[in-house]
């Protein structure tokens, strides 16, 4: 059994999204963390439980942003495509945060990454890396 090497560019994208998850588990524990003070206030009052609720929420999402950045870095085929899109609708978000909420520091500090994902994983290395799916070690049959 031949074993498929896995470009430079692929890994490092899996690690800029393994980070990103991170952002993400970080971000759920601020809302766990929130959840415990007696005055949650915001833009809408919200309850307790709701709060738990958006942190589960955001925490299955970040569970599958960690395990598409942790499959690119193991070099599973599969986690290519959710990385994919993950990095589009950050640059959604972070196009919104540049420009209609106001915060261009926000925003450049989502998209530099994304962009940085987006190039590693279309870049020639990536593209062969990917172009060799079906004939990859985690596509057969066994």
């Amino acid at each position: 059994m031949a074993t498929e090497i896995v470009p430079r560019t692929v890994r490092i994208a899996g690690l800029l999204t393994t980070l990103q998850a991170v952002a993400g588990l970080v971000f759920v524990v601020a809302l766990l963390v929130r959840s415990t003070s007696t005055d949650l206030g915001g833009v809408g009052q919200l309850e307790r439980g709701e709060t738990w609720g958006e942190a589960g929420y955001y925490a299955l999402l970040a569970a599958g942003v960690l395990a598409a950045g942790i499959g690119l870095i193991k070099g599973k085929h599969w986690a290519r495509t959710p990385a994919l899109l993950l990095q589009l609708l950050l640059l959604g978000t972070a196009w919104y945060a540049t420009g209609p909420s106001g915060r261009p520091l926000i925003g450049l500090i989502i998209a530099v990454p994304a962009i940085a994902v987006l190039w590693f994983l279309f870049n020639r290395q990536g593209r062969e890396w990917s172009f060799h799916a079906s004939m990859a070690p985690d596509a057969r049959e066994d």
